[in-house]
Protein backbone atom coordinates (compact mmCIF):
# COMPACT_ATOMS: atom_id res chain seq x y z
CA UNK A 1 0.00 0.00 0.00
CA UNK A 2 1.53 3.31 -1.12
CA UNK A 3 1.79 6.09 1.42
CA UNK A 4 0.96 9.56 0.08
CA UNK A 5 4.02 11.75 0.36
CA UNK A 6 3.71 15.09 2.12
CA UNK A 7 4.65 18.33 0.39
CA UNK A 8 7.94 19.20 2.09
CA UNK A 9 7.23 22.92 1.87
CA UNK A 10 4.11 22.46 4.00
CA UNK A 11 6.25 21.75 7.07
CA UNK A 12 8.24 24.21 9.14
CA UNK A 13 12.01 24.42 9.46
CA UNK A 14 11.72 23.03 13.00
CA UNK A 15 9.73 20.03 11.75
CA UNK A 16 12.31 19.47 9.04
CA UNK A 17 15.12 19.57 11.62
CA UNK A 18 13.18 17.08 13.76
CA UNK A 19 12.75 14.78 10.76
CA UNK A 20 16.50 14.56 10.23
CA UNK A 21 17.20 13.95 13.93
CA UNK A 22 14.57 11.19 13.98
CA UNK A 23 16.31 9.59 10.99
CA UNK A 24 19.76 9.59 12.58
CA UNK A 25 21.12 12.76 10.98
CA UNK A 26 22.10 16.17 12.32
CA UNK A 27 19.51 18.89 12.87
CA UNK A 28 21.46 21.38 10.74
CA UNK A 29 20.68 19.24 7.70
CA UNK A 30 17.15 20.60 7.97
CA UNK A 31 18.53 24.13 7.69
CA UNK A 32 20.38 23.21 4.49
CA UNK A 33 17.33 21.67 2.87
CA UNK A 34 15.11 24.54 3.99
CA UNK A 35 17.44 27.01 2.28
CA UNK A 36 17.26 25.03 -0.95
CA UNK A 37 13.46 24.97 -0.80
CA UNK A 38 12.89 28.65 -0.14
CA UNK A 39 15.86 30.96 -0.63
CA UNK A 40 17.11 29.00 -3.64
CA UNK A 41 13.59 28.00 -4.75
CA UNK A 42 14.66 24.51 -5.76
CA UNK A 43 12.02 22.29 -7.37
CA UNK A 44 14.04 19.08 -7.18
CA UNK A 45 15.87 17.24 -4.43
CA UNK A 46 18.61 16.48 -6.99
CA UNK A 47 19.52 20.18 -7.01
CA UNK A 48 20.63 20.01 -3.38
CA UNK A 49 24.31 19.50 -4.12
CA UNK A 50 25.61 20.03 -0.58
CA UNK A 51 23.43 17.14 0.62
CA UNK A 52 24.53 13.53 0.12
CA UNK A 53 22.88 11.28 -2.47
CA UNK A 54 21.64 9.03 0.34
CA UNK A 55 19.97 11.96 2.07
CA UNK A 56 18.40 13.11 -1.18
CA UNK A 57 17.07 9.59 -1.74
CA UNK A 58 15.57 9.61 1.76
CA UNK A 59 13.86 12.94 1.03
CA UNK A 60 12.56 11.58 -2.26
CA UNK A 61 11.12 8.57 -0.46
CA UNK A 62 9.28 10.67 2.11
CA UNK A 63 8.35 13.96 0.45
CA UNK A 64 7.37 15.74 -2.74
CA UNK A 65 7.88 19.34 -3.86
CA UNK A 66 4.52 20.46 -5.26
CA UNK A 67 5.92 23.22 -7.41
CA UNK A 68 4.17 25.20 -10.13
CA UNK A 69 5.02 25.16 -13.83
CA UNK A 70 4.61 28.10 -16.18
CA UNK A 71 2.54 26.30 -18.80
CA UNK A 72 2.33 29.12 -21.32
CA UNK A 73 3.86 32.59 -21.28
CA UNK A 74 2.73 35.49 -23.44
CA UNK A 75 4.76 38.68 -23.88
CA UNK A 76 3.12 41.96 -24.84
CA UNK A 77 4.54 44.71 -26.99
CA UNK A 78 4.62 46.90 -23.87
CA UNK A 79 6.71 44.38 -21.91
CA UNK A 80 3.86 42.86 -19.92
CA UNK A 81 4.11 39.10 -19.44
CA UNK A 82 1.13 36.84 -18.71
CA UNK A 83 1.74 33.39 -17.26
CA UNK A 84 -0.68 30.49 -17.30
CA UNK A 85 0.52 28.64 -14.21
CA UNK A 86 -0.17 24.92 -13.94
CA UNK A 87 -0.38 23.55 -10.40
CA UNK A 88 0.68 20.06 -9.32
CA UNK A 89 -2.90 18.77 -9.59
CA UNK A 90 -3.38 20.09 -13.12
CA UNK A 91 -5.43 23.18 -12.23
CA UNK A 92 -4.39 26.49 -13.79
CA UNK A 93 -4.20 30.06 -12.47
CA UNK A 94 -2.76 33.22 -13.96
CA UNK A 95 -0.06 35.67 -12.92
CA UNK A 96 1.13 38.81 -14.67
CA UNK A 97 4.39 40.76 -14.80
CA UNK A 98 3.74 44.49 -15.22
CA UNK A 99 6.79 46.65 -16.00
CA UNK A 100 7.15 50.43 -15.92
CA UNK A 101 10.24 52.60 -16.32
CA UNK A 102 11.01 52.41 -12.61
CA UNK A 103 9.53 49.18 -11.28
CA UNK A 104 8.39 45.67 -12.08
CA UNK A 105 5.21 44.43 -10.41
CA UNK A 106 3.97 40.86 -10.00
CA UNK A 107 0.21 40.38 -9.99
CA UNK A 108 -0.45 37.00 -8.36
CA UNK A 109 -3.44 34.74 -7.75
CA UNK A 110 -4.55 33.41 -4.37
CA UNK A 111 -7.33 30.98 -5.36
CA UNK A 112 -8.25 28.75 -8.27
CA UNK A 113 -11.40 30.53 -9.40
CA UNK A 114 -13.38 32.64 -6.94
CA UNK A 115 -16.36 32.16 -4.64
CA UNK A 116 -17.55 35.77 -5.00
CA UNK A 117 -19.97 36.93 -7.67
CA UNK A 118 -18.75 40.26 -9.03
CA UNK A 119 -20.68 40.69 -12.26
CA UNK A 120 -17.89 42.47 -14.13
CA UNK A 121 -15.27 39.87 -13.29
CA UNK A 122 -14.17 37.06 -15.57
CA UNK A 123 -12.79 34.99 -12.69
CA UNK A 124 -16.19 35.08 -10.95
CA UNK A 125 -17.51 32.97 -13.83
CA UNK A 126 -15.18 30.19 -12.71
CA UNK A 127 -16.30 28.35 -9.58
CA UNK A 128 -13.77 28.28 -6.78
CA UNK A 129 -11.90 25.00 -7.02
CA UNK A 130 -9.56 25.46 -4.07
CA UNK A 131 -7.26 27.83 -2.22
CA UNK A 132 -3.65 28.12 -3.27
CA UNK A 133 -1.04 26.86 -0.84
CA UNK A 134 1.58 29.34 0.44
CA UNK A 135 4.30 27.72 -1.69
CA UNK A 136 2.14 28.01 -4.83
CA UNK A 137 1.76 31.74 -4.23
CA UNK A 138 5.47 32.04 -3.51
CA UNK A 139 6.33 30.17 -6.72
CA UNK A 140 4.36 32.67 -8.82
CA UNK A 141 6.51 35.45 -7.38
CA UNK A 142 9.73 33.51 -8.01
CA UNK A 143 8.75 32.89 -11.64
CA UNK A 144 8.00 36.57 -12.25
CA UNK A 145 11.21 37.64 -10.53
CA UNK A 146 13.14 35.44 -12.99
CA UNK A 147 11.21 36.89 -15.94
CA UNK A 148 11.85 40.42 -14.70
CA UNK A 149 15.59 39.77 -14.58
CA UNK A 150 15.52 38.07 -17.98
CA UNK A 151 13.41 40.57 -19.91
CA UNK A 152 13.92 43.82 -17.98
CA UNK A 153 17.37 43.39 -16.41
CA UNK A 154 16.15 44.11 -12.90
CA UNK A 155 14.61 42.14 -10.05
CA UNK A 156 10.97 42.25 -9.11
CA UNK A 157 10.18 45.37 -7.07
CA UNK A 158 6.48 45.08 -6.11
CA UNK A 159 3.73 42.49 -5.62
CA UNK A 160 -0.04 42.94 -5.82
CA UNK A 161 -2.56 40.29 -4.84
CA UNK A 162 -5.01 41.20 -7.57
CA UNK A 163 -5.07 37.98 -9.57
CA UNK A 164 -7.63 35.20 -9.41
CA UNK A 165 -9.50 34.83 -6.15
CA UNK A 166 -10.28 36.85 -3.01
CA UNK A 167 -7.10 36.93 -0.88
CA UNK A 168 -8.95 37.43 2.39
CA UNK A 169 -10.89 34.21 1.82
CA UNK A 170 -7.55 32.39 1.78
CA UNK A 171 -6.18 34.51 4.59
CA UNK A 172 -3.90 32.09 6.43
CA UNK A 173 -2.15 30.87 3.28
CA UNK A 174 -1.74 34.39 1.90
CA UNK A 175 -0.21 35.56 5.18
CA UNK A 176 2.16 32.57 5.25
CA UNK A 177 3.22 33.29 1.66
CA UNK A 178 3.86 36.96 2.46
CA UNK A 179 5.80 35.97 5.58
CA UNK A 180 8.13 33.86 3.42
CA UNK A 181 8.36 36.47 0.65
CA UNK A 182 9.45 39.08 3.22
CA UNK A 183 11.64 36.75 5.27
CA UNK A 184 15.41 36.80 4.95
CA UNK A 185 15.07 33.05 4.48
CA UNK A 186 12.91 33.72 1.44
CA UNK A 187 13.06 36.72 -0.88
CA UNK A 188 13.69 39.36 1.77
CA UNK A 189 11.28 41.80 0.11
CA UNK A 190 9.94 44.74 2.11
CA UNK A 191 6.25 44.27 3.07
CA UNK A 192 5.70 47.90 2.08
CA UNK A 193 6.20 46.77 -1.53
CA UNK A 194 3.29 44.34 -1.25
CA UNK A 195 -0.38 45.24 -1.68
CA UNK A 196 -3.30 42.94 -0.91
CA UNK A 197 -6.51 43.81 -2.75
CA UNK A 198 -9.85 42.74 -1.31
CA UNK A 199 -13.43 43.11 -2.46
CA UNK A 200 -14.16 44.31 1.06
CA UNK A 201 -14.78 41.84 3.89
CA UNK A 202 -14.99 43.97 7.05
CA UNK A 203 -14.19 41.35 9.69
CA UNK A 204 -11.09 40.24 7.77
CA UNK A 205 -9.89 43.81 7.31
CA UNK A 206 -10.15 44.22 11.08
CA UNK A 207 -8.28 40.94 11.58
CA UNK A 208 -5.44 42.18 9.38
CA UNK A 209 -5.24 45.31 11.51
CA UNK A 210 -5.21 43.24 14.70
CA UNK A 211 -2.50 41.02 13.24
CA UNK A 212 -0.38 44.14 12.69
CA UNK A 213 0.39 43.33 9.05
CA UNK A 214 2.90 45.62 7.36
CA UNK A 215 1.75 45.33 3.74
CA UNK A 216 -0.59 47.78 2.02
CA UNK A 217 -4.34 47.43 1.59
CA UNK A 218 -6.43 48.04 -1.52
CA UNK A 219 -10.22 47.78 -1.69
CA UNK A 220 -12.09 47.00 -4.89
CA UNK A 221 -14.82 49.59 -4.34
CA UNK A 222 -16.43 50.63 -7.68
CA UNK A 223 -19.30 52.46 -6.01
CA UNK A 224 -19.89 54.26 -2.73
CA UNK A 225 -23.67 53.79 -3.05
CA UNK A 226 -24.91 50.53 -1.53
CA UNK A 227 -27.60 49.82 -4.12
CA UNK A 228 -25.24 50.39 -7.05
CA UNK A 229 -22.41 48.42 -5.47
CA UNK A 230 -24.76 45.49 -4.82
CA UNK A 231 -25.64 45.39 -8.54
CA UNK A 232 -21.96 45.41 -9.48
CA UNK A 233 -20.86 43.04 -6.70
CA UNK A 234 -23.96 41.18 -5.40
CA UNK A 235 -22.17 39.61 -2.42
CA UNK A 236 -21.55 43.11 -1.05
CA UNK A 237 -25.19 43.30 0.05
CA UNK A 238 -23.96 41.23 3.02
CA UNK A 239 -21.28 43.84 3.74
CA UNK A 240 -22.90 47.30 3.60
CA UNK A 241 -20.68 50.32 3.10
CA UNK A 242 -21.16 51.49 6.68
CA UNK A 243 -19.55 48.24 7.87
CA UNK A 244 -16.77 48.56 5.30
CA UNK A 245 -16.21 52.17 6.37
CA UNK A 246 -15.99 51.15 10.04
CA UNK A 247 -13.45 48.41 9.25
CA UNK A 248 -11.31 50.81 7.22
CA UNK A 249 -11.39 53.39 10.01
CA UNK A 250 -10.28 50.60 12.38
CA UNK A 251 -7.54 49.60 9.90
CA UNK A 252 -6.15 53.13 9.72
CA UNK A 253 -6.42 53.68 13.47
CA UNK A 254 -4.35 50.53 14.10
CA UNK A 255 -1.87 50.66 11.18
CA UNK A 256 -1.68 54.33 10.14
CA UNK A 257 -1.51 52.97 6.58
CA UNK A 258 -3.46 54.68 3.79
CA UNK A 259 -6.07 52.71 1.86
CA UNK A 260 -6.09 52.48 -1.93
CA UNK A 261 -9.48 52.29 -3.61
CA UNK A 262 -9.66 50.41 -6.92
CA UNK A 263 -12.47 51.92 -8.95
CA UNK A 264 -13.73 51.29 -12.49
CA UNK A 265 -16.07 53.83 -14.07
CA UNK A 266 -18.67 52.06 -16.24
CA UNK A 267 -20.96 53.61 -18.79
CA UNK A 268 -24.50 54.00 -17.46
CA UNK A 269 -23.67 52.44 -14.07
CA UNK A 270 -21.48 54.77 -12.00
CA UNK A 271 -20.63 57.57 -14.46
CA UNK A 272 -22.99 60.19 -13.02
CA UNK A 273 -22.63 63.10 -10.59
CA UNK A 274 -24.29 61.25 -7.70
CA UNK A 275 -21.75 58.43 -7.97
CA UNK A 276 -18.88 60.92 -8.02
CA UNK A 277 -20.23 62.81 -4.98
CA UNK A 278 -20.68 59.55 -3.04
CA UNK A 279 -17.08 58.51 -3.71
CA UNK A 280 -15.74 61.92 -2.69
CA UNK A 281 -17.66 61.65 0.58
CA UNK A 282 -16.46 58.08 1.22
CA UNK A 283 -12.86 59.09 0.62
CA UNK A 284 -13.01 61.60 3.46
CA UNK A 285 -13.44 58.90 6.13
CA UNK A 286 -9.84 57.63 6.09
CA UNK A 287 -6.65 58.83 4.37
CA UNK A 288 -6.64 57.21 0.96
CA UNK A 289 -5.86 57.39 -2.71
CA UNK A 290 -7.99 56.34 -5.69
CA UNK A 291 -6.91 54.29 -8.68
CA UNK A 292 -9.32 54.71 -11.57
CA UNK A 293 -8.91 51.57 -13.64
CA UNK A 294 -9.40 51.24 -17.36
CA UNK A 295 -11.79 48.35 -17.96
CA UNK A 296 -11.31 45.46 -20.36
CA UNK A 297 -14.83 44.28 -21.31
CA UNK A 298 -15.35 40.53 -20.91
CA UNK A 299 -18.28 40.53 -23.38
CA UNK A 300 -20.72 42.93 -25.06
CA UNK A 301 -22.91 43.14 -21.96
CA UNK A 302 -23.76 45.98 -19.60
CA UNK A 303 -20.22 46.55 -18.30
CA UNK A 304 -18.50 48.88 -20.74
CA UNK A 305 -15.80 51.49 -20.21
CA UNK A 306 -17.20 54.94 -19.48
CA UNK A 307 -16.32 58.04 -21.49
CA UNK A 308 -13.20 60.11 -20.86
CA UNK A 309 -15.50 62.95 -19.75
CA UNK A 310 -16.94 60.78 -16.95
CA UNK A 311 -13.48 59.71 -15.79
CA UNK A 312 -12.27 63.32 -15.89
CA UNK A 313 -15.20 64.37 -13.69
CA UNK A 314 -14.06 61.89 -11.05
CA UNK A 315 -10.51 63.18 -11.30
CA UNK A 316 -11.43 66.85 -10.95
CA UNK A 317 -13.87 66.35 -8.06
CA UNK A 318 -11.46 64.15 -6.10
CA UNK A 319 -8.57 66.53 -6.65
CA UNK A 320 -10.68 69.47 -5.45
CA UNK A 321 -10.75 67.94 -1.97
CA UNK A 322 -7.11 66.88 -2.02
CA UNK A 323 -7.58 63.18 -2.78
CA UNK A 324 -4.70 61.65 -4.74
CA UNK A 325 -6.12 60.01 -7.85
CA UNK A 326 -4.40 58.11 -10.63
CA UNK A 327 -5.70 56.56 -13.83
CA UNK A 328 -4.36 53.04 -14.27
CA UNK A 329 -4.30 52.13 -17.93
CA UNK A 330 -4.68 48.50 -18.90
CA UNK A 331 -1.41 46.82 -19.82
CA UNK A 332 -0.77 43.99 -22.24
CA UNK A 333 -3.91 44.54 -24.28
CA UNK A 334 -2.47 42.68 -27.26
CA UNK A 335 -2.15 39.51 -25.14
CA UNK A 336 -5.26 40.04 -23.03
CA UNK A 337 -3.22 40.47 -19.86
CA UNK A 338 -5.04 42.94 -17.65
CA UNK A 339 -3.95 42.32 -14.10
CA UNK A 340 -6.36 40.50 -11.91
CA UNK A 341 -10.10 40.21 -11.80
CA UNK A 342 -10.58 42.64 -14.68
CA UNK A 343 -8.75 40.42 -17.12
CA UNK A 344 -10.62 39.04 -20.09
CA UNK A 345 -10.15 35.31 -19.66
CA UNK A 346 -10.62 33.36 -22.86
Amino acid sequence: MMIEKKDIRAISKEQLRDFFVANGDKAFRGNQVYEWLWSKASHSFDDMTNVSKETRAMLEANFVINHIKVDTMQRSEDGTVKNAVRLHDGLVVESVLIPTNTRTTACVSSQVGCSLDCNFCATARLKRMRNLEPAEIYDQVIAIDKESKLYHNRPLSNIVFMGMGEPLMNYNNVIKAIDMITSNEGLGMSPKRIMVSTSGIPKMIKKMADDDVKFKLAVSLHSAIDEVRAKIMPFSSNFPLKDLRESLEYWYQKTKSKVSYEYVVWKGINDNKDAVAALVKFCKYVPCKVNLIEYNPIDDGEFQQASEEAVNLYISELQKVGIVVKVRRSRGKDIDAACGQLANKS
